[in-house]
Parts: structure tokens; C-alpha cells; sequence
């Protein structure tokens, strides 16, 4: 028997990769692809992707897909009809503004990595189907469950 912890689930349930906003990989991309996949809930199955990009990429991105002609720290993309019919289980794609990030970091006092994390799983949620808008508290109360266990200040839901 060996002295490591066991992970709390198999290392199949949620693949994550993280990259630029041209699919590249990016440095410290597999450091936060792998603390999503161990800090997912459990009820995360299969992949998604994460795109570190430029503020003026995300607000683009808003633009279209919200009407609002603003950069915004995370933007979640559930799978559409084609990827959900494919055989292999598709969470979604998931855009992170790396300077909104930089930002809100250094005006909560935590580093760029603890904000990229709490983006994430944020963005997370919202792929497995949750809105802090209409679900009456549940979105942040597990939000709030898995940000401490993760050691991780203030969702963002508890910040606004």
C-alpha cells in the first residue's frame, strides 16, 4: 500500500486544457488545468477548454455574444447541439480576460494564479448548468463550498 492520499475521484472525470486564444498552449496552462481537474465537483465529467486572452479579445467576445461592448473576467460557452451528439463528452469552452484577471488580483491582493483558479471555477459552474442570477443561492453556495476547500479567497458571487 502506498503512502500517497488518494484523489476523491478518477482521474478520467473532467479533462481540461488551457491555452491562448489561438488553441496554443500557454505557460502555467497545465499548472491550472490540473488544480481544476482536482478541485472540480463531482458531478464534472468530461472536457473543456480554457482561453487565456487579451482584454480586447474578451470584450469582443462579450460584445457579440452578451451585447455588452466590455471586457468581462470570464465568459462561459456551453457545447452546442454538434459537439453534444459527438461521442466524446464535451463540457463547454471557457474565455478568461488576462488583464481583467491581472486586475482584479492586484485589487484583492492575491496573485494572478489565485484569480485564474476562482475564474475557472466560476466559469465551471456555469457549464454544468448553474446561474447565480436565477438559481436562488445554490450557484454560490457551492461555489463557496469548493472555493474553501480549495483554500481560495472570495468567489466571485460573494464579491458583488
Amino acid at each position: 500500500m502506498s503512502g500517497r492520499p488518494r484523489s476523491r475521484r478518477s482521474a478520467s472525470a473532467i479533462v481540461v486544457a488551457v491555452t491562448d486564444a489561438r488553441g496554443r498552449q500557454i505557460p502555467g496552462g497545465a499548472a491550472l488545468a490540473r488544480w481544476l481537474t482536482s478541485h472540480a465537483p463531482r458531478a464534472a465529467r468530461g472536457h473543456l477548454t480554457i482561453a487565456i486572452m487579451s482584454d480586447a479579445a474578451m470584450r469582443r467576445l462579450n460584445k457579440q455574444f452578451r451585447g455588452k461592448n466590455m471586457a468581462t473576467d470570464v465568459l462561459s460557452f456551453p457545447p452546442d447541439a454538434v459537439a453534444a451528439g459527438s461521442n466524446r463528452s464535451f463540457l463547454g469552452d471557457l474565455a478568461i480576460a488576462r488583464g481583467t484577471a491581472a486586475r482584479q488580483a492586484r485589487q484583492l491582493g492575491h496573485s494572478l494564479q489565485t484569480e485564474l483558479r476562482i475564474l475557472a471555477l466560476h466559469g465551471l459552474l456555469h457549464l454544468l448548468g448553474y446561474d447565480h442570477e436565477t438559481d436562488r443561492g445554490e450557484m454560490g453556495r457551492l461555489e463557496d463550498q469548493l472555493r474553501q476547500r480549495a483554500g481560495l479567497p472570495a468567489g466571485l458571487i460573494a464579491r458583488s
